[in-house]
């Protein structure tokens, strides 16, 4: 994580809006692995500093409503997809991509790497990544423009950890989650992520744009951040020099 490479991001067009504080770079060559949920390290947040990830989509039309709301508070976050789902709605792919926002790997079809052959793993992996890449940049390829990656259900395998380290991936865990996966209500949901912030303080966290429940709970939880005095860091890959991101 190269802190020097930290800037402020762009000013919001609407005042009072929540906006995103700064962006930070993350590079594979120092911090290949994030999250405290699954791993030693996380990004170098300060206190009240948050990252928002949202797993599982393009999804219409929920991740529609998370676009939106994200835009109305000038937020930018990192979306994890499902390579079968970008190929059927690359319009929104480019769309997430086209408001700021981070596209990162989650591979082809959510299937957990633990459960299935370390070459089925591997296809996976690969067929995710080609598919978002076509859907964003027209060219199925294997080399990621934005090299982030989160597993399926944080089921990880040594190897296929191994295999993302040796492509320059960095593997996204997360510092805690809104366990939006369970059925319950945005009221619910919403008061189980603030009372996990307020213990946590800071941190990645894991929700997803494919859950309706999650799409209108979010504009009153981008209010609780403001009103709460957090700040939104916003993610992007670091660019080797000599190179561009997704190229060790």
């Amino acid at each position: 994580m190269a802190s020097g490479a930290a800037a402020k991001a762009a000013d919001c067009p609407r005042e009072g809006a929540l906006g995103t504080s700064r962006i930070l770079d993350v590079s594979a060559a120092t911090t290949p692995r994030v999250g405290l949920k699954s791993f030693p390290q996380t990004p170098p947040l300060e206190d009240h500093e948050v990252v928002l990830t949202f797993d599982d989509g393009p999804s219409p039309p929920t991740t529609r409503l998370v676009l939106a709301a994200l835009a109305h508070e000038c937020v930018r976050a990192t979306f994890f997809l499902i390579g079968k789902s970008a190929s059927e709605h690359p319009e929104l792919v480019r769309r997430i991509a086209a408001e700021g926002h981070t596209v990162g790997h989650h591979t082809w079809s959510h299937r957990s790497l633990m459960r299935i052959r370390p070459d089925e793993a591997v296809t996976e992996i690969d067929r995710g990544i080609a598919a978002d890449e076509a859907a964003l940049h027209g060219v199925a390829t294997t080399i990621p423009t934005t090299p982030f990656f989160r597993f399926p259900g944080f089921e990880s395998t040594p190897a296929a950890l191994d295999l993302l380290q040796s492509r320059g991936i960095v593997v996204f865990g997360a510092d805690l989650w809104a366990s939006d996966w369970n059925p319950m209500t945005p009221k619910q949901e919403l008061k189980l992520v603030t009372d996990r912030l307020r213990i946590a303080g800071k941190g990645i966290l894991l929700f997803h744009d494919s859950k309706a429940r999650t799409a209108a709970m979010l504009p009153a939880f981008l209010r609780y951040l403001k009103d709460n005095r957090y700040r939104v860091v916003h993610l992007v890959p670091a660019v080797p020099a000599g190179g561009r991101a997704g190229i060790p």
